[in-house]
């Protein structure tokens, strides 16, 4: 069986972050998705999806350190529909897409400081800019430019 969503959209306010009583982090957002369709006339109409988020644990802190409201963010995880009961007693359903993964899915505005992605490694260090190049990669790294022809590469 599969149980797997993809989706990218905007933040429609920034995320809440709320711990367990067990003090594990847990945030809780909401996508707005894009949706086209057509009309009887063949016409295109947009409207959007407003779809609720939760992250858990590293994911979670890392989206509330990071993501904020108007954002285009992408997210990966699955869909979880689950049973409760209000204040009042009534039975509810709620739907929602339990995020394994959260990634930024546009360029960082200037003076905007972030990351890539969510890392289980710790904060991930903001990325170079597009014209930036290799030499961006500071001393110490593992890493280091490469110098040459791209030719002779396999691939």
């Amino acid at each position: 069986m599969l149980n797997k969503v993809i989706l990218m959209g905007r933040l429609t306010r920034d995320p809440e972050l709320r711990h367990t009583q067990s003090d594990i982090p847990v945030a809780s957002f909401t996508l707005a998705v894009d949706r086209g369709y057509s009309r009887r006339d063949d016409s295109q109409q947009q409207t959007a999806d407003f779809i609720n988020i939760v992250a858990w644990r590293g994911t979670a802190e890392f989206v509330s350190k990071w993501f904020s409201k108007g954002q285009l963010v992408a997210v990966s995880g699955r869909l979880q529909v689950r049973s409760y009961k209000d204040r009042d007693g009534n039975n509810r359903t709620a739907t929602e897409v339990v995020a394994d993964e959260c990634f930024f899915a546009e360029s960082r505005r200037s003076g905007d400081s972030g990351a890539a992605a969510f890392s289980p490694f710790g904060d991930i260090p903001p990325a170079p800019s597009a014209n930036s190049g290799l030499s961006s990669v500071s001393s110490g790294s593992d890493f280091e430019e490469l110098v040459g022809d791209d030719g002779e590469l396999p691939f």
